[in-house]
């Protein structure tokens, strides 16, 4: 029995060889511009824990691209394409290209990229080609990072309230544990709630994983679409808190060295497979609620 995987790839192939010779040239223009920017990227910001998300969020993008590239030139068939429109947004974003990579102003620059591959859409195959790829464009701009002012005035009382929940929880469960802002004072030892932990970017990552979940779930209700997504902020938050939790915990019982070394990366699998869960769990009780809901409305009258 042929594998449903390999039997998709296979199909896609002569529509992906039929594309070779029309969009390699534009494919090798996008290569000569980026592949110095996502290589620095690469060596720079995101080999940082709190940027780590970055080569995820594209990666996944590309996924998504490849995905819906059949349904895309399907739709957009003998459609007009909107070359005008298409050519002044490839105008702005290489400007914007020019000049984030001249200032090194990454939002600017790599924000360039997803204006690119929209215009390149409108002028090879119009709007409705756009249309259907718009998901996994609006899913790469969780790869920009946000300027630091922002990142860090939003932060702290996100830090701030984490730290708080995660103190109260932890008295409770009679652990000898104070608290001074983000500062957390358990027995002989602090751990500082830092931005990787709590921060904004955590936040936004997570709100990627949540939009890429509803992305693959295909949910037809709208309101399911919409409650999980808003969903996802406090989701985040509690994933947020059971991590501080952990850490704080394995620092407590097995020092400071396995607070700070492999445990604190264990302790971030920790955060997204909770936020897995909770995401997976609330989406359940959705779909509880949205099928209850036309059982009640189709009653018959009295």
């Amino acid at each position: 029995m042929n594998n449903p995987t390999t039997s998709s790839f296979t199909a896609r192939l002569p529509g992906l060889k039929a594309a070779i010779p029309e969009w390699s040239p534009i494919l090798l223009g996008l290569l000569a511009l980026y592949v110095p920017t996502f290589y620095g990227l690469a060596n720079g910001i995101w080999g940082n824990e709190e940027q780590a998300h970055g080569p995820i969020i594209l990666c996944l993008s590309f996924w998504l691209i490849y995905r819906q590239w059949p349904r895309m030139m399907v739709k957009s068939e003998g459609k007009p394409t909107s070359a005008v429109i298409g050519w002044m947004v490839f105008v702005i974003a290489l400007l914007l290209y020019i000049f984030g990579r001249s200032q090194q102003i990454l939002i600017f620059e790599i924000g360039s990229f997803i204006w690119i591959l929209a215009a390149i859409l409108l002028i090879k195959r119009g709007g409705s080609a756009l249309k259907a790829l718009w998901f996994p464009l609006f899913f790469m701009l969780f790869m920009i990072p946000l300027p630091g002012p922002i990142v860090s005035m939003l932060t702290m009382p996100m830090k701030m309230a984490v730290s708080y929940v995660a103190e109260s929880i932890l008295f409770w469960a009679d652990y000898p544990i104070a608290r001074n802002g983000v500062i957390l004072q358990i027995g002989q030892y602090q751990l500082l709630v830092a931005d990787a932990c709590a921060g904004l970017q955590t936040l936004l990552t997570l709100e990627a994983l949540g939009l890429f979940y509803l992305n693959l779930m295909n949910h037809t209700s709208v309101f399911r679409n919409v409650a999980l997504a808003i969903l996802i902020v406090p989701i985040s938050f509690v994933a947020n808190v059971i991590r501080v939790i952990v850490l704080t915990l394995i620092t407590y019982h097995y020092g400071d060295a396995a607070g700070q070394g492999f445990m604190h990366g264990f302790a971030g699998m920790v955060l997204f497979i909770s936020a897995l869960i909770l995401i997976l769990s609330a989406d359940a009780l959705l779909q509880l609620f949205v099928k209850k809901t036309p059982a009640n409305a189709a009653q018959p009258a009295g």
